[in-house]
């Protein structure tokens, strides 16, 4: 106890002298109040703190201390309690935009922009983690992992070395793509990587960008994935995946084509603020997890018809396998653990087109991910060609 007083003193001992006009940042969190969990914990780490006293041209979004109380009676909020040092770390590093992005600067295009958290035990995206930024209405707001948003309570606090935004909630860091397509109710996606031998693969790969199809979209071809060998599976899948990009929303314009891990390609489409790969339509953009972006879509997608293409115009598109019918159950969901947590807006179109009010995710836990230097080859041992249906 007396080391952590020692430590919290220091942060006063370095606010002295700050310039009366622009306070330093250790002087800036002294002053506010409503900071005081937020000063406490990061006086637990004098190295991260001196780093951001220097800093310049850098964002801080500083959860409140009614956020910081709320995160201590969420399931994530035993890392403070538990006093796992590592992992409150990389959450506090991921409170921290790489830029100066003043309110007036976010509009009502999303921008994903690049945080301090790029220790790869917890995210494998190249040059930082990110957060959705966007203005909703009148409101700034922040989008972290499992779609948990955070709105801005008090915006453009200015130090020397950049801004702070007061938010109110903690950012969720986003999470493997296993667990997290759990907890976004993509059983049948969990349950298809889990039977594919896929999950360490995927879970420790880099700069993902991956279509998910929903449980709908895989039971609509029912009776083309009841009988599928491991092998057409993996062929199935790596068409969903795409290597080497994190492709958010804000990047996918009309005509982008991408690379499959199978070598296909995938033909992005944008009509009318809807999003469609191939002629599968994007019904929920931008989840954000450890290896990059996923893009949850209605259709399972078929690498043996990569020119298919939506018809727009359609309240729902036809399914890529021909000859498939729905079925009553869906096998690949079996044995799938049921979510634990919440996720947030789950929107058919990126947020800058979404209406309306938005919803908060309940902060998942940010425990370290498996990472390394695994890679995506595993995606292609023994995967064969899938023929029509």
């Amino acid at each position: 106890m007396r080391a952590m007083q020692y430590k919290f003193l220091s942060v006063a001992a370095l606010a002295a002298g700050a310039a009366a006009q622009t306070m330093n940042l250790t002087a800036s969190l002294m002053a506010t109040p409503d900071l005081s969990n937020l000063t406490q914990y990061v006086s637990l780490f004098p190295q991260l703190l001196s780093t951001l006293a220097s800093a310049n041209n850098i964002t801080i979004l500083a959860p409140s201390n009614e956020a910081f109380a709320k995160f201590l009676n969420s399931p994530a909020g035993s890392a403070i309690t538990n006093n796992d040092t590592a992992t409150i770390q990389a959450l506090l590093q991921y409170h921290v935009l790489n830029g100066t992005y003043p309110a007036s600067a976010i509009t009502e295009k999303p921008a994903f922009v690049p945080t301090l958290l790029s220790d790869t035990s917890y995210a494998n995206v190249t040059g930082g983690q990110v957060v959705e930024a966007i203005k909703q209405g009148d409101s700034v707001v922040f989008y972290s992992g499992l779609l948990a948003n955070s709105t801005v309570t008090t915006a453009d606090t200015n130090f020397t070395g950049g801004v702070i935004h007061i938010i109110d909630t903690v950012l969720t860091v986003p999470a493997n793509v296993s667990y997290t397509a759990t907890q976004a109710g993509l059983s049948a996606v969990a349950g298809a990587l889990t039977r594919a031998n896929l999950v360490e693969t995927v879970d420790s790969a880099m700069d993902l960008t991956i279509f998910a199809p929903n449980n709908a979209a895989f039971q609509a071809i029912g009776s083309a994935t009841a009988n599928l060998s491991i092998t057409d599976l993996a062929s199935i899948l790596q068409y969903h995946v795409v290597n080497g990009t994190v492709g958010y929303s804000s990047s996918l314009t009309n005509g982008t084509t991408l690379t499959a891990l199978n070598g296909g390609n995938l033909t992005v489409t944008v009509s009318d603020g809807n999003y469609f790969v191939n002629s599968a339509k994007v019904v929920t953009p931008d989840v954000l997890v450890a290896e990059g972006v996923v893009h949850v879509i209605d259709n399972v997608l078929n690498p043996s018809m990569s020119t298919a293409m939506p018809n727009p115009t359609a309240s729902t598109q036809s399914v890529a396998f021909p000859g498939a019918s729905s079925a009553s159950d869906n096998p690949l969901t079996s044995g799938i653990p049921a979510p634990t947590s919440t996720i947030g807006r789950m929107d058919p179109t990126p947020a800058s087109t979404a209406a309306g009010g938005v919803s908060s995710a309940s902060s998942a836990g940010s425990a370290p991910i498996q990472t390394g230097a695994i890679g995506v080859a595993a995606l292609f041992a023994g995967a064969g060609v899938w023929m029509n249906a």
